[in-house]
């Protein structure tokens, strides 16, 4: 099944937001019902012309050699709408409008790693660019290239197989294509787990989590996707890249933390070697309260720093927690007093003794650091809806509400002057456009030296919602590299990032980067103005 082209996953799963929400939205942020509906994918199919295909006949008919048919080439209106741009919320906004720009000449779909190098060799041949699309999850344009010339959708998803297992090492070697349910079911049935859980995970692919760094929820026990790689192929215009021989080695710089992260930049990921743990035996989940989020990020540090370290470990801030955000599917309605203080969720996967043990020893700490336990329900509750979040920003869009999220990290001791910067940040610069918002956080994700931060953002649309978010997202950027965070802990740079990435990374690291490029795609065919400036 396809995405919702013009917002997230299954449009089934949608449910319009309750009356007492909407009124909370009105009076509280002016929020105004929507003048129009938004364009459906019909209307457009039947009563906007979609340009033409900008392909000569040479170029389809190589592409469909290299895939082995045209019936792995698309160059339907649908095909190509359906592959338009990711899912951010000014990339939702623009699709509802009916905003043709950022449309692909083609969709193809190769079926392996030496498909891949054709389709590359056809494209270098009729100067086409190529971006490749996995699950389509992208939220920092990362589907939306520069267009200095047409553009193919390599979309991987007949790449979706299980190519080997060993369980004396216990690592698997997935293709890219895989989405992250699949691949986790397939795992299941030998008895071993990925643990890689983010909040795209029903929808994202093994190719977009290793192209992006992607991080799971359960990251503080599993560790991010970067940690689980061990091996990977790289199909390139210049040929094939093949990285990781071993776990650990100490032959010259790490070629894999070249490629993770590399937004298709460099090349077409086509198969990827993890790490992989046993299916655990049992998974609980409960609520912790905090007076403060000052209070709450203490003591998840000495979580983080001295253990014992949870699988899942996450705090919201007070409004978050006010609202009810940290429990999406309950929006609204988060059963907590008004003076809720700030709600943390841990999570324990394991051997019952195992978990029972962690727990135990993370309950001592947590109540020493000041917290309360509000036993399994919370947990449990944010464990079931904690893929809810994007239908919720769908509901919002629907009732006039704009929503949009973004995310940086930091070292501990920065922590509490970066979530200061941002939130104010984005509170005052959207406060002047007309359109004051409610800001909300949580920390998503901690390490022994610094944690993560992950802003949601709500307002009125306003008359330009897009110019708006715009202008607030570039303060909040340098707000953030001002106050010592990072252009982005998961999300990756995309076009959205770009410009700010080449400050973080300063202009002899991009220039290496670049001299990367070159050599791998020297053509400029990949992905071209993601993640690097295009030449």
């Amino acid at each position: 099944m396809d995405m919702l082209w013009s917002g997230w996953g299954d449009p089934a799963r949608a449910t319009p937001l309750p009356d007492s929400v909407i009124g909370l939205l009105r009076d509280l942020l002016g929020v105004k019902p929507r003048s129009s509906e938004p364009v459906a994918l019909a209307g457009i199919l039947e009563g906007i012309s979609v340009p033409e295909p900008p392909l000569e006949g040479t170029a389809r008919g190589d592409l469909c050699a290299a895939v082995g048919g045209a019936e792995h080439v698309r160059t339907d209106a649908e095909a190509r709408l359906r592959h338009t741009r990711g899912k951010s919320t000014p990339d939702l906004l623009r699709m509802r409008e009916g905003d043709l720009a950022d449309l692909p000449a083609a969709v193809v779909f190769p079926a392996g790693h030496d498909e891949v190098l054709d389709v590359l060799g056809a494209c270098a041949a009729h100067d086409l660019s190529v971006v490749p699309y996995g699950g389509g999850t992208s939220v920092v344009g990362g589907l939306a290239p520069e267009r200095r010339r047409p553009f193919v959708a390599l979309d991987l998803r007949r790449m979706d197989a299980l190519l080997d297992l060993d369980p004396v090492s216990r690592t698997a070697t997935l293709q890219p294509g895989l989405r992250a349910p699949h691949a986790e079911a397939l795992l299941n049935e030998r008895g071993f787990t990925l643990g890689h859980f983010p909040q795209s995970y029903e929808w994202a692919t093994i190719g977009g989590f290793a192209a992006a760094r992607s991080s799971g929820q359960a990251s503080a026990g599993y560790g991010r996707f970067d940690d689980m790689v061990l091996g990977l192929t790289l199909a390139t215009p210049s040929g094939t890249l093949d990285v990781g021989r071993a776990p650990r080695s100490a032959a010259g710089p790490d070629l894999r933390q070249l490629v993770l992260g590399s937004e298709g930049a460099f090349g077409v990921i086509t198969s990827v070697t993890v790490r992989i743990r046993p299916v655990p035996r049992t998974r609980v989940h409960e609520g912790w309260r905090f007076e403060s989020f000052e209070a709450g990020a203490a003591a998840l540090r000495r979580l983080a720093q001295d253990g014992p370290q949870p699988t899942v470990l996450r705090l919201s801030d007070e409004t978050e927690t006010l609202i009810g955000l940290a429990q999406p599917d309950a929006i609204g309605s988060s059963g907590l007093p008004q003076n809720a203080g700030c709600l943390a969720i841990t999570g324990y996967e394991g051997t019952e003794e195992d978990t029972a043990h962690r727990r135990e020893r993370a309950a001592a700490v947590l109540r020493e650091a000041g917290g309360t336990s509000l036993g399994g329900e919370p947990g449990e509750r944010w464990a079931h809806g904690r893929y809810s979040a994007p239908y919720l920003r769908d509901s919002l869009l629907d009732a006039g509400a704009f929503a949009e999220t973004l995310e940086t990290a930091t070292f501990w001791s920065r922590l509490p002057g970066l979530y200061a910067a941002v939130r104010d940040t984005l509170t005052a610069t959207l406060t002047e456009s007309g359109t004051p918002p409610l800001v909300m956080c949580h920390i998503s994700h901690v390490y022994e030296n610094g944690a993560s931060l992950y802003f949601t953002v709500v307002s009125a649309q306003g008359e330009d919602p897009v110019a708006h978010w715009a202008t607030a997202k570039r303060a909040a950027n340098e707000a953030i590299l001002a106050a010592g965070g990072t252009i982005s802990h998961h999300h990756g740079v995309g076009t959205d990032h770009r410009d700010w990435y080449v400050q973080e990374a300063g202009p002899l690291g991009i220039g290496a980067l670049q001299a990367v490029k070159r050599r791998l795609d020297p053509d400029g065919l990949l992905n071209p103005g993601v993640l690097l400036p295009a030449d």
